[in-house]
């Protein structure tokens, strides 16, 4: 069946509606493709033998064929493929322009420098992401740049017969490539195609001036990446550890057990994973690890490198030389910014920033890291490197990511007075005592933003970073709320499976109440906590005779030199983290303390309690959209780790939530998710003090295994039971709103200043954005760079 092809030839009398019509089965999906409408329409959906029957392709049992056409899109419209991005996908620009008019010339320089490095850097995300998303990238940056895309609009239309939504679809498609920096989503690691056919989109670029222009890199580029770009096999639909993903972070021919002695055997060499990737072939008859690390240059470098290393009967070798073309030009933007800095901690900061960049070294970011730490409130603020490890299959090494932007001050006094009361006031409120927390809080700098620039495979709407937890433990950290993000992402209103009345709480109190969970979730949740360790001297940082097991009584367990949290819980590591956080932002979302910090009403306390509580709920129903269930895995660290909290408040039972399946508008299957007010501060808060109690004190231990064992029971996506997930999946992807994209503006030197250069929210902003984000010349120069990267 998965194999088979149905093609039904309709000859319509009536304005010769169909030409005709295929029904088609690949894999699980399946697609009615109507062709030659007088304006195309193509419907898909998750195919289910339950929801979908013979007789709906029986055109004969209708009165007309208007009725037919009815029938399917009013069945289907609301489903669609995981794999495509649909004509409602919201497409939505940034605001920045009030934060950047308040900033200083010689501020606007600084930001103006950073931003060219930060965009400059991000193209390293293309080469992180799959085999074909440079080349991608290039051609259809190539279709775009060569002529306006109103003129494009117009070939596309007259010479290769697309219709407006089909255009507007390939539009769509190149902005989702443009803001992932790549074919897979950076959230939820899905691959998505064009949703116009190969054969219409290979018509429109060789009508292109860009293929008059260039025929043969065009034809080359078409060559290279057209087939990967539609292919939809099941080992290249998610990414992930070969062969059942696609990851950059390795070569094709590692397994897991390759994954596994390399993390053994860096950490014996004491060598951190966040800016490498893992190469492995043949050399001289034995097989060959190398290691290889992100610098500008290359060659033999001492304390950095490794020529040849021996682990266990395993050849090693460290190198370096990886995404030079990218990080050099990066460096010659941070060294003009150097000119426009306002102290000397953001020189100092820069310089190791560059040094790291420049040789490879992850301790000058760290250095660089530690100066950024130091550096409070600035007017402008931006962070670079290799830094979240979400993607690598076995979290540890890290996606480039580097954000520019300007500090929103009326709104990061809330926040101030939170960091301030957060250690004697807030933290003892955590559910695990004194011996798990850090012996002295080290206070964070927290910020909230209007992101200027955001180069990485998304935008998210708050971060706790440095990721080293050394620094956060020695330096200190810094907590960053992303406003102009978040009011982006609360002005998209509805969706499925609440009722109308919990849709009106959350269009009332959902803003605020979102900004208190981020705040809530970067501050006390990746702030706090105790890692139990071996020190560098040999010490240990906690007192063993007093210190043990609270669930055995024995002794406590501890990370030796060498490990870290990364390395004990790899693949769960991001999720277990994630879900920490937020747990720790959902228990002490009670506090009115807490409330008032942000000018919460009394009258409205308990109705902005019950939203954050729902909101949670909700996303971790809609997080199963995330699933993965022909390799039973979850894609997306943060949805696992809502749907984990779901699963806690669900086994907390006495009606605390509940989700009960019923029939859509539409006459198909649907769910209704209700949670009880009264129960919150009883039932919810003693079920998720359990929890975190448990979550941190493994976390802490380093206790893997009892963590493991707790965080995958609660993973699990069962199919049948009081709550079959697993059959309620495909309701979930059913009923998927698209993620939206946000376009970012760009920035350039105009006489003795620097200005904003705006788009109008349109479908075409991020392209428009991008064409006009570099000249001629250096598209040339990075075209040759993304088609030589291996």
């Amino acid at each position: 069946m998965n194999k088979c092809v149905l093609v039904t030839r309709v000859m319509c009398r009536e304005r010769k509606l169909f030409k005709n019509a295929h029904f088609h089965t690949r894999g699980f999906y399946r697609t009615f493709l109507f062709k030659s409408l007088s304006s195309s329409i193509k419907v898909n959906w998750l195919y289910s033998q339950k929801s979908w029957k013979a007789e709906d392709t029986m055109i004969p049992s209708f009165t007309s064929h208007h009725k037919f056409l009815g029938h399917v899109c009013s069945r289907f419209s609301s489903m669609g493929s995981q794999h495509e991005l649909p004509l409602d996908t919201p497409i939505l620009y940034l605001k920045s322009e009030e934060a950047f008019a308040g900033l200083t010339s010689r501020e606007r320089h600084y930001a103006h420098h950073l931003s060219r490095a930060s965009w400059w850097g991000g193209f390293i995300v293309l080469c992180q992401t799959s085999p074909e998303s440079p080349t991608i990238f290039n051609l259809l940056t190539r279709l775009f740049r060569s002529q306006p895309i109103d003129t494009l609009k117009e070939v596309a239309m007259l010479k290769a017969g697309f219709t407006e939504d089909e255009f507007k679809l390939l539009v769509i498609y190149y902005s989702g490539i443009a803001y992932n920096m790549g074919n897979y989503l950076g959230f939820g690691d899905r691959k998505f195609i064009p949703s116009v056919s190969r054969e219409k989109l290979e018509a429109l670029i060789k009508a292109s001036k860009a293929y008059l222009e260039a025929p043969d890199i065009i034809e080359d580029y078409m060559k290279k990446c057209l087939e990967p770009m539609y292919n939809l096999e099941e080992c290249k639909k998610f990414l992930g550890m070969p062969t059942s993903g696609v990851t950059m972070y390795f070569t094709p021919n590692c397994t897991q057990d390759d994954a596994d002695i390399a993390k053994e055997y860096m950490a014996a060499r004491n060598i951190e994973p966040w800016n490498n990737r893992l190469l492995k072939h043949e050399e001289n008859g034995q097989t060959l690890y190398d290691i290889r690390l992100a610098s500008i240059e290359q060659g033999p470098a001492a304390g950095i490198t490794i020529d040849s290393d021996e682990f266990q009967g395993h050849k090693f070798r460290v190198s370096r030389g990886d995404y030079a073309f990218f990080l050099k030009k990066m460096t010659e933007e941070l060294q003009l910014a150097k000119d426009y800095t306002a102290n000397d901690l953001e020189v100092q900061m820069l310089d190791k920033y560059i040094e790291s960049f420049t040789t490879g070294s992850i301790k000058a970011h760290k250095e660089g890291s530690t100066f950024w730490v130091k550096n409070k409130s600035p007017a402008v603020e931006t962070y670079m490197g290799f830094i979240e490890v979400y993607r690598d299959p076995v979290n540890q090494r890290a996606e480039f990511e580097s954000f520019v932007a300007v500090v929103n001050r009326e709104q990061s006094r809330k926040f101030d007075t939170l960091v301030s009361r957060a250690e004697k006031e807030f933290l003892p409120l955590l559910p695990w005592g004194k011996d798990f927390e850090e012996d002295v809080f080290m206070r964070p700098d927290f910020s909230s933003l209007d992101i200027l620039t955001f180069a990485s495979s998304g935008l998210p709407i708050g971060i706790n970073i440095p990721n080293y937890k050394d620094v956060k433990e020695e330096q200190g950290f810094k907590n960053v709320s992303l406003t102009n993000v978040m009011a982006a992402r609360t002005g998209i209103k509805g969706g499925p499976f609440l009722s109308e009345a919990d849709h009106a709480l959350i269009e009332k109190h959902g803003a605020l109440g979102l900004e208190i969970q981020v705040g809530l979730h970067e501050l006390l949740g990746h702030g706090c906590g105790k890692f139990l360790r071996r020190k560098d001297d040999g010490s240990l940082n906690f007192d063993s005779t007093k210190i043990k097991n609270p669930f055995t009584g024995g002794e406590a367990m501890f990370y030796e030199k060498g490990e870290t949290y990364n390395s004990h819980f790899t693949n769960l590591a991001s999720a277990y983290e994630e879900c920490r956080a937020e747990t720790v932002a959902l228990y002490l979302g009670h506090v009115d303390d807490i409330l008032d910090i942000f000018g919460v009403a009394a009258e409205s306390r308990e109705d902005l309690k019950y939203v954050s509580w729902l909101d949670m709920m909700y996303a971790g129903l809609r997080g199963l959209e995330m699933y993965q269930p022909s390799q039973g895995k979850w894609g997306q660290a943060h949805s696992q780790a809502r749907y984990v909290i779901l699963r806690v408040a669900l086994e907390a039972g006495q009606g605390l939530v509940n989700i009960t399946e019923t029939k859509g508008n539409d006459g198909l299957p649907d769910l209704l998710l209700t949670l009880d007010k009264t129960k919150i501060h009883t039932v919810g808060k003693q079920a998720m003090g359990n929890f975190l109690r448990k979550l941190q004190i493994y976390r802490s231990m380093g206790d893997s295994d009892s963590g493991r064992a707790m965080f995958e029971k609660y993973s699990e996506v069962p199919s049948d039971g009081p709550f079959p997930f697993g059959k309620w999946h495909e309701i979930v992807v059913r009923k998927r709103r698209p993620r939206m994209i946000l376009a970012m503006p760009n920035t350039r030197v105009v006489g003795e200043d620097v200005e904003l250069v705006s788009y109008p929210e349109a479908v075409d902003c991020v392209a428009k954005s991008w064409v006009d984000r570099f000249s001629s010349e250096d598209y040339e120069a990075l075209e040759s760079a993304l088609s030589t990267f291996v």
